[in-house]
């Protein structure tokens, strides 16, 4: 979904009475230019529904209906925090972003993050740590082709705040800190402290148990967010969680083809707009984030180049200074999006969101805004504003962790204030309600789909679910 500047422009001067002689593409971007949130009905009203395998779970879930979802489309929960799993452990807290990839007899492996810090009541256990003072970490599920949970364990621990993340196509995940900070390890020989701030790969492996854990310090240090790898290139998008945050390319040393080749090293950069540099092109449409409001249009692409980070592994972040990697990039003129948060490749499209960006929710000074989706087109060198949502919220607030549909469509998982939604983004740029967290506020996170398209894997953050949805994927949106 593309426009030139001149063209959109054109049509933003179009007056409401000519809309209707407008084609449905200029039509959308009229409706866009008057400042209204393209909608669509999706798949249909929402209803609750209990999980297919409601009698199965915890007391605390079972015959309840954690779900609302448009009619035909079914569910089941597993792998609920506090379930005992088959390394011995239980099932860690705040699940968080996953990717889904095939396994033996049709079975589907998921690698599923756990966002715990350095004090969680379940925590990722076992012994093949990173920091002994650190939480947070992986764990892996093989589920069958009756959507019911044949085996989970740990895969990754000791390490921090593991948020989102991303998969790659030679089958493994990159699990992603969300921090800046440092831990004590404590060994037999004394303490040590421990740098966190980076990305770790998983091998996607029904046995592998813990994994070892090396922290990919070239792909940088700082608040990860997510990645998205672009397949042709392997090169890895890479986006941050901050007020100021960047987006970033990791290319590696030689393309990636196995479990351990971004170690090798490589270099980081970071996207610049061309012909502005930070100061006078803030992507955030705020005025709060030093940003212009309606400045980018949504369908608006831009020319993008990338500038190198001198410095990807820093001692420490300090705006005086101009020590952390998103400082450097900034100085270098790089562009800034409130909140990096989900990425996933799609379309041939890296997508990426500014989870609270856009225009202001209200008149407050300090008033944020309720998200943005971009995308950025690897063969064209383009930025494109994809959707922004209003300032109401009133169909989208908050996105956070993205996925790309196999028909195309984007879901995002919402991590807002008050109720939270995955809301679907169709071909046309229209949004749509597609499911409702039905018994707490708590965020969705990690929707992803198997590989054979037919089941939509998703995360409810707290109490810790994972769910199993399906249903006519192919009704008309």
């Amino acid at each position: 979904m593309e426009v030139s500047r001149r063209k959109f422009l054109t049509l933003a001067g179009t007056s409401a009475a000519t809309v209707t002689l407008l084609s449905p593409l200029e039509a959308f971007y009229a409706k866009v230019a008057r400042g209204e949130m393209p909608t669509s009905t999706g798949y249909g009203l929402l209803e609750e529904k209990l999980p297919l395998n409601t009698a199965e779970l915890p007391p605390s879930l079972s015959g309840r209906p954690i779900l609302k979802l448009p009619r035909g489309f079914n569910y089941t929960a597993f792998s609920t925090t506090g379930e005992p799993m088959d390394d011995g452990f239980t099932v860690p807290s705040n699940h968080d972003g996953m990717a889904a990839y095939s396994g033996a007899n049709n079975t589907t492996i998921l690698v599923r993050n756990h966002e715990l810090g350095t004090s969680a009541a379940d925590p990722v256990r076992g012994d093949l740590r990173y920091s002994t003072g650190a939480q947070g970490g992986t764990s892996t599920l093989v589920v069958g082709a009756n959507r019911q949970l044949i085996k989970h364990f740990n895969s990754l621990a000791g390490t921090r705040t593991n948020c989102a993340g991303g998969p790659t196509p030679w089958r493994t995940w990159i699990s992603c800190e969300e921090t800046f900070s440092t831990t004590t390890n404590n060994t037999v020989s004394g303490s040590e402290t421990i740098r966190h701030g980076y990305n770790f790969e998983v091998v996607v492996d029904p046995n592998s148990g813990l994994v070892t854990p090396v922290p990919l310090k070239s792909m940088g240090r700082f608040s990860h967010e997510a990645v998205a790898v672009e397949p042709k290139t392997g090169y890895v998008y890479e986006t941050e969680d901050r007020g100021d945050s960047c987006f970033y390319r990791f290319v590696p040393n030689a393309k990636p083809t196995k479990p351990g080749d971004l170690a090798q090293g490589g270099t980081l950069y970071a996207l610049k707009v061309i012909g502005a540099n930070n100061f006078t092109l803030n992507t955030t449409n705020n005025p709060n984030q030093g940003g212009q409001l309606g400045r980018i249009k949504v369908g608006e692409t831009l020319q993008v180049e990338w500038v190198q980070i001198p410095n990807p592994d820093p001692d420490s972040e300090n705006a005086t200074t101009r020590t952390g990697v998103r400082h450097q990039a900034q100085d270098l003129g790089a562009a800034i999006f409130f909140r990096g948060e989900g990425a996933w490749y799609g379309n041939g499209l890296v997508y990426f969101i500014a989870s609270q960006a856009g225009p202001p929710i209200s008149a407050a000074s300090d008033a944020r805004g309720n998200g943005q989706v971009w995308s950025y087109n690897p063969a064209k060198e383009e930025l494109t504003l994809v959707v922004e949502a209003s300032p109401t919220g009133q169909f989208l607030d908050d996105p956070d962790n993205i996925t790309v549909a196999p028909w195309g469509d984007l879901f995002l998982c919402e991590d807002g204030s008050g109720v939270q939604y995955i809301v679907g983004v169709n071909g046309k740029g229209e949004v749509y309600q597609f499911a409702f967290n039905n018994i707490t506020n708590g965020e969705f996170a990690g929707a992803c789909f198997s590989p054979n398209g037919r089941t939509m894997f998703v995360n409810i953050q707290s109490p810790g679910i994972t769910l199993a949805i399906w249903g006519p994927w192919n009704r008309g949106r």
